[in-house]
């Protein structure tokens, strides 16, 4: 099995690669090969939105081994098509999935659709900075970070997405976020399992559909 997970730009799939890789690796021993790859260039989220489903139609129609995943901030929202929750976003790309079978006369097989998923982080990747406590200490070179943003981290909103306080939060400590840097060493430092515990309603369902690729019975 082949799975490219699709992702906004290159910090995104930095982070995954350093933070997703003991997993990756684990996979890799089972016959199951897992890549992160970026958004066309431009305005990634519009790209990974809108592009990236019809490059997955075609790449599932002619590697019948392979898997795509699709996985998008959740912010900004209303890019691309009008969307402001999970399930409005997911619902947007799996249309645009679906329309390109369609132009190619195959939305009547259910088992091309199988092999496309879609998730979000909510509302960025850098949720998954904010639940990496001890990580994110250690970067900033303190012992303790006052907690000024919403418990779980997932519950930040569009008026202030976890980038913006993962920026702020650096610039509080004498330093700029480079999200090409941070997020690699700080997700790379961390434990997978305690961020998907602490990130349940987005990412978690995205690391267990991961674990389960190859198994008897994947997740759906």
């Amino acid at each position: 099995m082949k799975v490219i997970v699709y992702v906004e730009g290159p910090s995104d799939k930095l982070a995954m690669e350093a933070l997703l890789k003991p997993l990756v690796d684990e996979k890799q021993e089972k016959g199951v090969t897992i890549a992160f790859a970026e958004a066309s260039e431009g305005d990634r989220k519009k790209s990974l939105l809108m592009k990236e489903p019809r490059r997955a139609a075609n790449i599932i129609m002619n590697d019948p081994r392979a898997l795509v995943v699709i996985l998008p901030d959740l912010y900004p929202k209303d890019k691309a098509f009008p969307h402001t929750t999970v399930d409005e976003l997911s619902n947007g790309i799996l249309r645009q999935f679906e329309q390109a079978l369609a132009t190619r006369h195959r939305d009547g097989d259910p088992r091309l659709k199988e092999r496309f998923k879609v998730f979000c982080f909510k509302h960025d990747m850098e949720a998954l900075l904010l639940a990496a406590d001890k990580a994110l200490n250690t970067r900033l070179g303190v012992n303790h970070l006052d907690v000024t943003w919403r418990l779980p981290v997932e519950d930040q909103d569009h008026d202030n997405p976890p980038k913006r306080i993962v920026e702020n939060l650096f610039k509080s400590y004498g330093t700029h976020y480079v999200g090409t840097v941070d997020a690699p060493l700080v997700l790379g430092a961390a434990n997978l399992q305690d961020i998907a515990n602490r990130c349940p309603q987005c990412f978690k369902p995205f690391v267990e559909f991961l674990a389960n690729l190859g198994t008897e019975h994947p997740a759906n």
